[in-house]
């Protein structure tokens, strides 16, 4: 009889994104609460970073880059949203375009790094 249905040594015990996904928009609420910007968009850049890890691990992408840059599009147009129309939340919409433009980069300077760094090989 198994001990351990369900359990086997070809599979990863644990993925540690779920547990970055959920601290990073508290994080950035912290920031927005006591007006600290950097740790805002800090932790919107976790809360990113994040889940395009999780979606490169899982396998639903196989470029990180398609993957930064289409949350950073999506991060683009939520923040326009807040800070450019009646919503008046402008301070937070700052907030997630910083975050946004900063995945991009992020992402492109990531995926240089790894590709030169498989081609060393």
């Amino acid at each position: 009889m198994d001990e351990a249905p369900g359990l086997s040594d070809q599979y990863r015990t644990a993925s540690p994104w779920p547990v970055f996904i959920a601290l990073g928009i508290p994080i950035s609420e912290l920031g927005l609460l006591f007006g600290l910007f950097p740790l805002a968009v800090g932790g919107l850049l976790l809360f990113g970073g994040s889940v395009v890890g999780i979606l490169k691990e899982s396998g639903y992408v196989t470029s990180t880059i398609r993957a930064v840059t289409a949350l950073a599009v999506i991060f683009l147009a939520f923040g326009a949203g807040l800070a450019f129309t009646d919503i008046a939340l402008v301070t937070r919409g700052y907030a997630v375009i910083a975050a946004a433009i900063l995945l991009v980069v992020g992402g492109v300077v990531f995926e240089l790094f790894v590709r030169e760094q498989r081609q060393t090989f």
